[in-house]
């Protein structure tokens, strides 16, 4: 038989052709667009897609157009996309606050009200299948040349007993010694004094309770800061009041003024589509992180204060239950945003990885922590122990199998440092220490990784400079399979993304990645940085295979609950094809953080229709809240997911908290 070329490859030879004719008068400059165009073609190539997957662009209508900050797969199957201001200074100002809702499915948008800044805030699953969310911000730094006003720190003290007190913004505080005065940028409420009696004396003691604002001076110049410790009158109060509430501050002066977070946290309701606020926390926190524990509840770590200073060790627990919060009842340090992950018996395994504030000698250890003992074990053999800011920390799958990669990081703060090290702990050895596994593609800070349904884990761009400067963006992405410790490389991302981005696991087995906040724009580093507001979508090699995807029905009924240790069915015809099942943790990712991703391996049975799931009974394996259930075949490809929802375990343990302060 004559072979005919058919019509899409007479196109391609006829353009190909017009390329060489075209080439001849101008070879340099339609060399590299002939060079683009050979690689759109090869990108999009079926035997590539297979084997290296396929990035496509989110088409986002401009009203819905964020920096987004913040993003959490819900169990409706919907994206929550955050941005608060955005790290945007005007829109702070104007208190413009965004937070828009994607269905990735219809791919349709909805803009959320959204009730205070939540830039940089922290975000976990509930039990319920609403989404925690806590903290953010209450002002923007300032560098040192741009500070125009003093101000810092005014401890408020109150000697009553009697009664608390609530300072209003705008409250004046004038210095006994130094006579200048100082304004309240915020409300400030000052517990009553404490009052105990010996019990053997029957003596009363009275304490003084103090709470902390930050104040500035009425007016610009430099004659208004001061360099010593004074006592501060508070103006406006009578009668005793005078006397028992006053300030104390030390130096008020136009150093630089960090980021200052806030109390307040909220519920976002799937089903509702909206924010529901709860009791606030006992600290301020800017950069928190936000982490479930085994019966539920929610451990508060670390972020920046009120006063823009790391929250000094003062951890804390949400009762869902309650919508209260209640302190641990001692103090444990660390840097914002650490990366502390689940493991048995409430004890918490903390990778040193974090997000940027704190000193570079406190707090940056990896090891296992002890929330009822506050004891803490250190794990040795950390390769570039001094680059783990914005290092990636990933649970590999299975999760049983205890096992963590550390990928990636840089040096503390604006650091040019940056390591292509990924460094693996095993958990359950006697005495863990992390060994090397293969190097990332690059050096790279702000890599971001992704448990996919086949045990396998992508990891994607970066920079290797702080925030991308100098033109550092990575455009390399790689799957790492945990089986046989070997990467490979596949299809390149199609924007660079570091500080601000994030990815998330869709519940069709594809991989979303969103934001990037370069603090440039050029090479030079002469012109201001852009936030990426692009959503792309990576689709796997495995949905690039041959043949169907296997197939995982309910039973039509309302969706499953499953206790842990209990079993539920699904429909398959393609049961016999069937070589394991997952159930995998809708992720909630910021600012290199995901302490949320995991990816447990069920024992399960092939029935008459199709298959039967046993969980696991481990409630520190499989903490309570919506889960979705994925079947993969002999050749890898994965089912679209269904959700099923784990109740709290009666087994489950719970930290022992305190209501006051530690």
């Amino acid at each position: 038989m004559k072979y005919r070329p058919t019509r899409r490859t007479r196109r391609i030879a006829i353009g190909a052709a017009v390329v060489l004719v075209i080439a001849g008068f101008n070879g340099p400059a339609l060399y590299g667009f002939a060079s683009e165009q050979y690689h759109e073609y090869k990108i999009n190539q079926p035997e590539y897609k297979a084997e290296n997957g396929h990035w496509q662009t989110v088409d986002v209508p401009e009203k819905y157009k964020i920096n987004t900050i913040h993003a959490a797969l819900l169990h409706t199957g919907k994206v929550l996309l955050v941005a608060g201001s955005g790290n945007d200074a005007k829109q702070f100002k104007a208190k413009t606050f965004r937070t828009v809702l994607w269905d990735p499915e219809k791919n349709t948008f909805k803009n959320i009200p959204t009730p205070n800044d939540l830039f940089c805030a922290g975000h976990t699953q509930l039990p319920d299948g609403k989404l925690l969310v806590a903290g953010g911000t209450q002002r923007y730094e300032k560098l040192g040349g741009d500070v125009k006003k003093a101000g810092g720190l005014m401890i408020v003290h109150n000697e009553s007993p009697d009664r608390a007190k609530t300072l209003k913004a705008g409250t004046r505080f004038t210095g006994r010694d130094n006579g200048k005065t100082f304004v309240a940028k915020d409300n400030v409420l000052v517990p009553r004094a404490k009052k105990t009696a010996d019990p053997v004396t029957g003596q009363v003691k009275v304490t003084p309770s103090f709470a902390r604002v930050y104040v500035e001076a009425e007016k610009e110049g430099k004659k208004y800061q001061t360099g010593t410790e004074d006592n501060y009158r508070v103006q406006g109060l009578r009668g005793a009041e005078r006397k028992n509430i006053y300030g104390i501050a030390q130096k008020l002066s136009f150093d630089k003024k960090d980021f200052q977070g806030i109390k307040d946290a909220y519920e976002f309701d799937p089903v509702a589509e909206r924010y529901i606020t709860v009791d606030p926390m006992n600290e301020a926190r800017w950069y928190p992180t936000l982490t479930t524990l085994e019966d539920g509840k929610v451990l508060s770590v670390s972020g920046l204060d009120e006063i823009g200073q790391v929250v000094p060790g003062k951890n804390e627990i949400y009762d869902p239950d309650t919508k209260k919060w209640s302190y641990l009842p001692r103090t444990r340090f660390f840097p914002t945003y650490p990366s502390l992950h689940l493991t048995d018996d409430n004890e918490l395994f903390y990778s040193g990885a974090n997000a940027g504030y704190g000193p570079a000698d406190k707090g940056r250890t990896p090891g296992i922590w002890n929330l009822e003992t506050n004891g803490f074990r250190k794990i040795p053999g950390m390769s570039d122990p001094d680059a783990l800011e914005t290092a990636m920390t990933v649970p590999l799958p299975p999760t049983q199998d205890r096992r963590y990669m550390v990928l990636g990081g840089g040096g503390v703060g604006e650091s040019k440092k940056a390591t292509e090290k990924t460094r693996i702990v095993d958990l359950k050895e006697d005495a863990p220490r992390f060994r090397d596994g293969p190097d990332l593609y690059a050096k790279a800070r702000y890599p971001s990784s992704v448990i996919l349904p086949d045990d396998t884990v992508l990891t994607t761009n970066g920079s290797g400079d702080y925030r991308g400067r100098s033109d550092s963006n990575i455009l390399k992405a790689e799957i790492y399979d945990p089986r046989t410790n070997a990467k490979k490389g596949v299809a390149d991302p199609l924007v660079g993304r570091n500080y601000h981005s994030g990815a998330l696991l869709l519940p069709d087995g594809r991989v979303m990645t969103f934001g990037s906040d370069s603090l440039y724009g050029d090479a030079a580093n002469t012109k201001p940085g852009t936030f990426e507001q692009q959503i792309d979508i990576y689709t796997p090699p495995y949905l690039h295979k041959s043949g169907e995807r296997p197939e995982l029905k309910d039973d039509g009924k309302a969706r499953k609950t499953v206790r842990l240790g209990g079993s539920v069915s699904f429909k398959s015809k393609d049961a016999k094809d069937i070589k394991k099942m997952r159930l995998m943790r809708p992720s909630s990712f910021t600012h290199v953080t995901n302490v949320e991703q995991s990816s447990v391996a069920l024992d399960f049975e092939r029935t008459d229709d199709g298959v039967s799931v046993t969980l696991p009974e481990d409630p520190s394996l499989v903490p309570p809240g919506w889960w979705m259930v994925t079947a993969v075949d002999g050749k890898g490809l994965p089912s679209e997911s269904l959700w099923v929802k784990v109740p709290t375990s009666p087994t489950a343990q719970s930290p022992t908290t305190v209501a006051e302060s530690p």
